[in-house]
């Protein structure tokens, strides 16, 4: 009998410890190995586990205005920071004010605290060297490079309608032709000429190219050159015209399920362990806090536009709607 009543304080035991263990459910737009590594170490250092599903910008909105009236998570982990204004503005996020927010530079925080930047993430160009010598290409070093004939169907990039690295792309091209939309969507016409594939994801056409894919694919510079450094033989150059940049940042989820352990999430993220987990990724961070690796690109070397992602959210609608119907319906899904 008094086996049988240990036996029985044991299982209640384990199973009140199994009811009270604690989680946060999370989006990410974070590649998956990056977003794993991060979450791993927060579940290791408070016990708190995260469950998390690794989506596309544009499928995280999507999702979270379907899931707007039972939300199914709390968190939102990575993403362009033009779709976190896009979350705000739709309601779809709510404020937080960090305690660990002042490691970030002000311009890359929601003045209403409803987002926070983590990192800058300009857009690049890259291509197979190997291809590339198959076919006689050189390298493209601008956006006017792409369009010329001898890249007919050998680029891929991301198509905007569920990419962020993509609408970044066209708002980009924008600033580039000095606001003129007709001449910018003109460009984009004849860049079309040159796309093999638009595909769901940014960094989808990095993965072709340095597999050998395709030639040449359009995405974010951390992309490429963790692709690089992995030693996939690719070539990487900034657009000399003009590029814009990413930046990647994080909200707390409007009536999530795990409101507090969302917020320690938060937190945890904007500290210095995880922002270097992060910079690993060979992206420029924005936190203080954080330890730089060293990419072989500088900001101040490059051609930036001059960016305002508060412009880009509010005209999104507007700008795919055209691109829609001027361009490409919808992205591929092979």
């Amino acid at each position: 009998m008094k086996k049988f009543v240990f036996a029985l304080v044991c299982v209640m035991l384990f199973a009140g410890s199994a009811f009270s263990a604690e989680v946060v459910k999370a989006y990410t737009t974070m590649e998956e190995p990056l977003a794993k590594a991060l979450f791993d170490e927060f579940e290791a250092e408070t016990g708190i586990k995260v469950e998390w599903v690794r989506l596309s910008g544009g499928e995280a909105i999507a999702r979270l205005e379907a899931e707007r009236a039972n939300p199914q998570a709390s968190i939102w982990v990575g993403g362009v920071g033009t779709q976190h204004i896009e979350a705000k503005l739709r309601g779809l996020s709510t404020p937080y004010r960090s305690r660990v927010a002042n490691s970030i530079p002000s311009r890359y925080r929601d003045p209403e605290n409803y987002w926070t930047g983590l990192y800058v993430g300009p857009i690049a160009f890259c291509m197979n060297t190997e291809r590339a010598k198959e076919l006689g290409l050189e390298m493209p070093k601008s956006w006017a490079d792409l369009i010329k004939p001898e890249y007919a169907k050998k680029v891929r990039v991301a198509h905007p309608s569920t990419s962020g690295t993509a609408y970044n792309m066209i708002t980009t091209v924008i600033r580039i032709f000095n606001g003129d939309e007709d001449k910018a969507f003109a460009y984009f016409k004849e860049l079309a000429k040159s796309v093999e594939q638009f595909t769901r994801s940014g960094s989808a056409p990095g993965k072709s190219c340095a597999l050998g894919e395709i030639p040449v694919a359009i995405g974010y510079l951390h992309d490429q050159v963790k692709l690089q450094k992995e030693g996939a033989k690719i070539e990487i150059a900034i657009p000399e015209d003009g590029t814009g940049f990413e930046t990647a940042s994080m909200s707390i989820l409007k009536n999530g399920p795990d409101p507090l352990n969302a917020k320690k999430l938060y937190d945890w993220v904007l500290g210095q362990k995880a922002m270097d987990i992060i910079a690993r990724w060979y992206v420029i961070p924005l936190s203080k806090l954080a330890t730089a690796t060293n990419t072989g690109f500088s900001l101040e070397k490059m051609n930036l536009v001059n960016q305002d992602d508060q412009w880009d959210a509010a005209n999104k609608e507007r700008l795919l709607e055209r691109w829609n119907k001027e361009i490409s319906t919808a992205p591929e899904k092979k």
